[in-house]
């Protein structure tokens, strides 16, 4: 299974956001949408990510507080990316390994989405469940002993 399978599940929706803009409104969006992550865009091409862990991480620096900082102060401005084309055996130890939640899907300069460790589990889990209902079926259907057998002739 690709990254692309998944983004064709979850459709074409992406929540972006501009570096330069509070990052009181960039929470606001994030909680008005309940999602996890912005993209950070400028000129057109990605050039961060703002995850609820640098919001969060801001909070606690701060007392609580946000401030009037900006996306760019604090967002990551170099997220770990994937293509359509990378599998999803790929992408798991990739976001174990960095403790990533969510990955921008880049088709050369072109953010093509966003998929979350959410989507990822949720793949696999609807792959092997797919995979144990071929399985169970498959089973279902073997044929009998008797009937694989061809007829002995009769004596």
């Amino acid at each position: 299974m690709k990254v692309s399978d998944i983004l064709r599940v979850k459709g074409g929706t992406l929540y972006t956001t501009h570096p330069l803009e509070t990052l009181h409104r960039a929470v606001e969006t994030m909680s008005q949408f309940d999602i996890g992550s912005l993209a950070v865009m400028e000129h057109g091409e990605l050039v961060g990510m703002l995850t609820f862990r640098e919001v969060i991480h801001t909070l606690a620096r701060n007392g609580g507080a946000l401030g009037e900082k900006t996306v760019r102060t604090v967002m990551d401005d170099h997220p770990m990316t994937c293509t359509p084309e990378t599998e999803l055996e790929q992408v798991r130890p990739m976001m174990l390994e960095r403790h990533t939640r969510y990955m921008p899907v880049m088709d050369n300069k072109m953010l093509m989405g966003v998929i979350s460790f959410y989507d990822v589990a949720k793949a696999v889990v609807d792959s092997q469940n797919f995979e144990n209902q071929m399985l169970k079926a498959y089973i279902r259907d073997w044929p009998a002993e008797d009937e694989a057998q061809p007829a002995a002739p009769a004596r």
